[in-house]
């Protein structure tokens, strides 16, 4: 992608809550606006982590930002999120998470007690070192409560790359787990549905099952991504427009929850655009697949990990699904955004 030239344009008015879902908004607000004046010189797709050389040695940088309401929600809250969210974008790029830095934005008036519990679960749930970062403090009625913003260092890992030029037709898709249990957790936990359900947010770390997944295959690993904001189907148009080949998955193999889908069929949504916090892709070669999917079952939390669909050399550049009945459908990025404030 030559981030010099666009192929989108933003000429969007003003910026709208779905310039932040993760979706069509998001990536016209990115690629047509910050990408060509920031990242002009670069011809890499855009994604979660850049990997880059520094006196010969090579690191990979991230970084992210939290504004989840509620701060906290069955499963996390924003500390743990902060933390997994950032690890997460590390390892997806091939990466072992390193380093954090945190920067808080508080708003006058938060109680205190409210501020050390996020402290204290960042501390409790960072697997690397939390090298340092900033506070600052807004008025009050200028934020709500408190945001969180980070940066993450990691190391790449050895005989690890994954991008989106390495896939290949033929190429099978993993999914690690059950989808959308972030994105409903968090509407439930507002109040805005009246559903009774047993349900938490996957908010975790899935550096352990990417790094078994790794060791298992090596270069049979091609491309990995977390699908938070926009879900599976964002990330899997995402993949498609990069290596510009077809992806078909199979409806019956994506893992989701009864409560999850009942959700969803009330409120009109598709559990392929919902937010997920602990789930990873992974595209593998075909003669890696079995040795993947073994390695991630032996890992903890990975028992779910299933293969969902695979390339294909048509139609380029989309995603399609089979249903359960039989029939095929066009799987889009998500437009708009449905569930606002969930990461």
């Amino acid at each position: 992608m030559d981030l010099g030239v666009p192929k989108i344009r933003f000429r969007d008015a003003q910026i709208e809550m779905a310039h932040g879902a993760g979706g069509k908004a998001s990536r016209r607000l990115i690629e047509g606006l910050i990408a060509p004046l920031l990242c002009g010189q670069s011809t890499e797709p855009l994604g979660d982590a850049a990997h880059i050389a520094v006196d010969g040695a090579r690191i990979a940088v991230t970084a992210d930002s939290f504004v989840v309401k509620p701060l906290c929600f069955p499963g996390g809250s924003i500390g743990d999120l902060a933390v997994n969210g950032t690890v997460n974008d590390l390892a997806v790029s091939g990466a072992k998470p390193v380093a954090l830095l945190v920067t808080y934005v508080l708003e006058a008036g938060l109680p205190s007690e409210v501020f050390e519990a996020e402290v204290r679960t960042m501390a409790n749930a960072a697997a690397v070192f939390i090298a340092g970062g900033d506070t600052k403090v807004v008025e009050h009625g200028k934020a709500d409560r408190m945001y969180i913003t980070t940066a993450g260092i990691g190391s790449p890992l050895v005989n690890v790359n994954v991008t989106a030029s390495s896939v290949r037709p033929g190429d099978q898709i993993i999914l690690s787990g059950p989808i959308g249990d972030h994105g409903v957790t968090i509407l439930l936990a507002r109040g805005e549905l009246d559903l009774e359900a047993d349900l938490c947010s996957d908010t975790r770390s899935v550096f352990p099952l990417i790094k078994a997944l790794a060791e298992a295959v090596t270069s049979g690993l091609r491309w990995m991504r977390d699908p938070t904001r926009g879900g599976v189907a964002t990330a899997l148009n995402e993949l498609a427009r990069d290596c510009g080949l077809g992806i078909m998955i199979a409806e019956d193999r994506v893992p989701v929850r009864d409560t999850v889908r009942g959700a969803c069929e009330l409120l009109g949504l598709d559990p392929l655009h919902i937010a997920n916090e602990g789930q990873f892709l992974a595209v593998l070669a075909p003669e890696a697949t079995e040795a993947g999917l073994a390695a991630l079952h032996r890992t903890p939390g990975g028992h779910a990990a299933q293969v969902i669909g695979e390339v294909r050399e048509q139609p380029t550049c989309t995603v399609l699904s089979s249903t359960l009945y039989g029939g095929t459908r066009v799987i889009d990025m998500l437009v708009g955004d449905p569930l606002p404030r969930i990461c």
